[in-house]
């Protein structure tokens, strides 16, 4: 009971010294209360976000053979979820950080990570790559995914309510399959990393004092030496300001990659995409 009151007592003592500073010095008259204290996402120089991302996965590959075959011969079409047993759904991370150089110059750096892996029995016969996989044979499959994105952005529009800004995003993709029957000892092991040059827009509303909406989204398309590719990164989300450093949110994220080709490091062709919600917490400043 002593506890309670000396906490109670110095609650009042707490209340009372922060009454009394809210006064005038020298008059002693009460001062007008402080103005709340401006925050948003357009008005934040750095903030660093980590989300619990659950996306929906669908990945098509075709890795065509290229050593002893006549020329045009394709590999077997196989979605990876659906024939080689792969999870369709994760629980993943995702991490962004953003830094404003200046009131109109920000630059956003965020990285994605999914790596899968699955033992299943073929229902049919599969070429992939330079192996044939027959079916009844139980195949181990794992395909790799990463993405390191950098997303300088110049803001065409700002006010305390809005923000449009576009500028030049780098995207550093990496992506592995690799298949192998243990019990005859083939493998087919098939990787390609690249850099992606992509066109970004980024969109903030200040709903009020603690609420705001915020949608971007990055995409570049390009045909090169019979090598063609595309990439789309989409997100938005909802976020509360629950004090001026730390906010909460959900949203949705949909990314998507699509190559095809008839030589490189990955002949034949590859789509993956990932569609989801998310919820995440912000520290910002």
């Amino acid at each position: 009971m002593r506890i309670w009151l000396a906490v109670a007592a110095a609650v009042l003592a707490a209340q009372s010294g922060l009454a009394y500073a809210e006064v005038d010095k020298l008059s002693g008259a009460p001062l007008p209360p402080r103005p709340p204290e401006k925050t948003s996402p357009i008005l934040d120089r750095f903030y660093i976000l980590a989300a619990f991302y659950t996306p929906v996965i669908h990945t098509d590959v075709r890795i065509d053979p290229t050593t002893g075959v006549p020329p045009g011969t394709v590999g077997t079409p196989v979605n990876a979820e659906r024939d080689l047993g792969l999870k369709s759904r994760m629980e993943l991370g995702r991490v962004e950080f953003m830094f404003r150089l200046r009131e109109r110059n920000k630059l956003r750096v965020d990285y994605f990570q999914a790596d899968r892996s699955a033992s299943h029995t073929l229902a049919n016969t599969i070429v992939f790559g330079d192996q044939t996989f027959l079916g009844g044979q139980t195949v181990q499959t794992t395909v790799n995914w990463r993405s390191f994105g950098l997303t300088y952005t110049y803001s065409l529009y700002r006010s305390d309510r809005f923000e449009v800004g576009t500028g030049l995003g780098l995207y550093f993709l990496q992506a592995e399959a690799i298949g192998q029957i243990p019990a005859t000892g083939q493998q087919t092991d098939k990787s390609a990393a690249e850099p992606v040059p992509t066109l970004p827009l980024d969109l903030t509303w200040a709903v009020s004092r603690r609420w705001a909406v915020t949608a971007r989204g990055n995409y570049v398309k390009a045909a090169v030496s019979g090598f063609d590719g595309s990439y789309t990164d989409l997100h938005g989300d909802l976020q509360y300001r629950w004090n001026p450093y730390f906010s909460l949110g959900v949203g949705f994220t949909s990314m998507r990659i699509a190559l095809s080709g008839d030589s490189g490091s990955i002949p034949g062709t590859v789509g993956m995409s990932f569609k989801g919600p998310e919820a995440f917490f912000r520290l910002s400043y």
